[in-house]
């Protein structure tokens, strides 16, 4: 991936600057399991135009989508959101230096034009980035993480633009804990939508049991798991903080007598 130049202190500005851990696609978690099943609806859903997997805080989003661009034979670029990105030259910077990093070239010719752009219009510069990918035949898929942060109407503006225009080669890939103010519902009429959402990413009986033996160390007994998929209702960060918590506990029943949905909310960031 290019890194970006450094400037002098007197050259810096807020939009100059690029967070280069922001485009690295983060690192499975300890514990963490295979989801094979919704590892498949993101190689066949990533196929559409935009795949959406939308849920609350704390439902492995990202976890799942760092597993499946390691395993995905196409390029993949990621890009992590944080509030500053609210900044639409920000934003489009940092996703023409994500795409650079798999498409090397994007983000000098595209990221001048975004420099430069009207702070009501990107037009221009994403009509560059529509140009520059579809140029190439080769796929490649754009990660967007915590596109819920996103609040300022120019930015969702210029996505939809980019969506209305988006090249065969691309695909756009947005998680989120809240549906983006975007065409969803026409995309989805198109079939150009593909969707995973909180049902979908709540664990299995099956997955419960894995994480909590690859977790604890050891298989639990089956009213054990069942008991804590149940009370976590297949939340991930629950299960994943219940095995923390059992880990060289004896009690093991005990601990589960008192465990109850109540830790969710002292546990959702």
């Amino acid at each position: 991936m290019t890194e970006p130049q450094a400037l002098a202190p007197e050259a810096v500005s807020a939009q100059d600057v690029l967070l280069a851990t922001k485009l690295r696609t983060p690192r499975p978690k300890t514990g963490w399991v295979p989801r094979d099943r919704l590892l498949q609806r993101l190689r066949v859903g990533t196929e559409r135009e935009l795949v959406l997997v939308c849920g609350p805080a704390g439902f492995g989003k990202s976890s799942l989508l760092a597993e499946w661009v390691r395993d995905d034979p196409r390029a993949v670029a990621w890009l992590s959101l944080d509030a500053g990105d609210n900044d639409p030259v920000r934003f489009w910077r940092h996703v023409a230096a994500a795409l650079d990093g798999v498409r090397p070239g994007v983000g000098e010719r595209v990221g001048a034009l975004v420099s430069g752009a009207a702070s009501t219009s990107f037009t221009v510069a994403v009509t560059a980035l529509v140009n520059e990918l579809a140029a190439v035949p080769d796929e490649v898929a754009l990660v967007v993480d915590d596109y819920h942060l996103i609040e300022a109407p120019v930015v969702h503006r210029s996505l939809e633009f980019l969506l209305e225009h988006l090249p065969a080669s691309l695909h756009l890939v947005l998680a989120s804990r809240s549906d983006p103010p975007l065409p969803l519902a026409r995309l989805r009429a198109r079939g150009q939508l593909t969707e995973l959402r909180a049902d979908e990413l709540r664990f299995t009986a099956a997955e419960t049991a894995e994480l909590l033996r690859v977790t604890v160390g050891r298989d639990l007994p089956h009213p054990v798991v069942a008991a804590l998929g149940e009370r976590t209702e297949g939340w991930a960060a629950g299960l994943q903080l219940a095995a923390l918590s059992l880990q060289g506990r004896s009690d093991v029943a005990g601990f589960v007598e008192e465990f109850s949905g109540s830790h969710r909310f002292a546990w959702t960031t």
